[in-house]
Parts: C-alpha cells; structure tokens; sequence
C-alpha cells in the first residue's frame, strides 16, 4: 500500500516514514503545500497523510484538490491540539480521519489500516477469493484454509491483484504500487514476474487454481473467468 506524508515537521516526518516503513508500506514524504499539490496531481495513493499548517498553502486546499480530482484515496488530517475549526473544516471536505498533535505513531497506523480495509474491502477484517483468503491485519493467506507463506512484496502483490480483479494492471501500475514511483519508468520488469512467477507458484502449489493471466505485452490479469 502507498503511502504520501504531507507534514513540514521535519522530525515527525521522518518520524512518520520510517514507522511506516517499517510496517511495510510504501511511503513518500514531502514538506510543502506546493509539492504536496504536485504530488496528489501525479500520482496515486492509497492513503494521504495532510498537515492542515503548511508552508505556502493550507492542507485544506490539498484536500479541496483531491476532492475535485474524486481521489479514491484514503486522508487523514493532522494538525494542532483543540483545533476544533480545522477538524470539522477538513472532515467536510472528504478527509476520513483526524489526529490531533501529539499522536503516537502506531495510533497512525491503525486508522490508516482502517481507512484501507473500509474503502478496499468494505471493512472487512478477512477477504475472500474463491478459495483464497487473506487476513488483512495479520497478512496471514490461506488456500482451502492451507497456510500459504508469502513474503511481504507477494503479499501486497496478491492483495493488489485481489482489490483490482479482473482489471488489467500494468506492469508500471504494479511496480510503482508496490515498490514506488521511482520504480514506474524501470528500464525492465523482470523483477515483477519473478515475484509473479514465485506468488502464482506458491498458490498453485497450496490448491489454488491459477487466476493470474498474463496480458501479452499489456500486463497482467486476476481473474476466474
């Protein structure tokens, strides 16, 4: 899941990034209103993290963008202590959540994971695929109820393809979800199929039928039809 942190705090930025990070996100971070507005213009994120007081511009009009681009992405709001008026501000204009300053990270965390499971998989806490299914909290899979052992990119690559099925994803779209924009114009992608070529592996080998189709020269497909 990809991440975008919009906070001028350096300190609680870096703060926010490496705990993120390291709960195996994919995670950009930028200190301004007008890189912040750049970004959410060229890219796409699952989840935004929006400092309402920024330099150059408030978080708000950040918010007001997103809102008129029809952002599918997830925000929430952080700014001071008691700041009643930029709270019930931001939650009129789209954001899904607040935090007031200080905050403990892993508070972050959880309403981030939250906003992802109610907008991706309607709140549940177990997704379902025919036979597979996937515990989003714990990122446990199962085929027929088999353990299936996963790591952390074939996880996020089987969720992916899961919350997208039956769409065509494209080999960039699959990089730059999964391993950030800097990934999006990669000379190759041989590194995709060979996560691809060990996740259809593993699910096969655990009594799963084989649902991702490759596009020629497109992408890739998850599908039963």
């Amino acid at each position: 899941m990809k991440i975008l942190i919009i906070e001028d705090e350096k300190a609680l930025q870096e703060s926010i990034l490496r705990y993120l990070e390291h709960q195996g996100f994919i995670c950009e971070a930028v200190s301004d209103f007008l890189n912040g507005k750049e970004r959410v213009r060229e890219f796409v994120y699952d989840c935004i993290v929006i400092d309402i007081g920024l330099p150059y511009g408030s978080g708000l009009d950040i918010l007001k963008e997103l809102k008129y681009m029809e952002s599918k992405a997830g925000i929430i709001i952080i700014s001071a202590k008691n700041a009643l008026e930029d709270k019930l501000n931001g939650l009129d204009l789209g954001a899904d959540d607040y935090l007031a300053k200080p905050f403990y990270l892993s508070e972050l965390t959880a309403r981030i994971n939250a906003i992802i499971r109610r907008r991706n998989f309607d709140g549940n806490k177990v997704i379902s695929f025919n036979e597979i299914k996937l515990e989003a909290e714990a990122q446990r899979v199962t085929v027929n109820d088999k353990p299936v052992d996963l790591t952390d990119k074939e996880y996020q690559m089987l969720e992916y393809f899961i919350v997208n099925r039956r769409r065509l994803l494209t080999k960039g779209a699959i990089a730059e979800h999964i391993w950030g924009d800097e990934y999006l114009h990669a000379s190759n992608f041989d590194f995709i199929y060979a996560h691809i070529k060990n996740l259809r592996k593993k699910l096969i080998d655990a009594g799963s039928n084989d649902y991702i189709k490759t596009e020629y020269r497109s992408g890739y497909r998850f599908t039963d039809n």
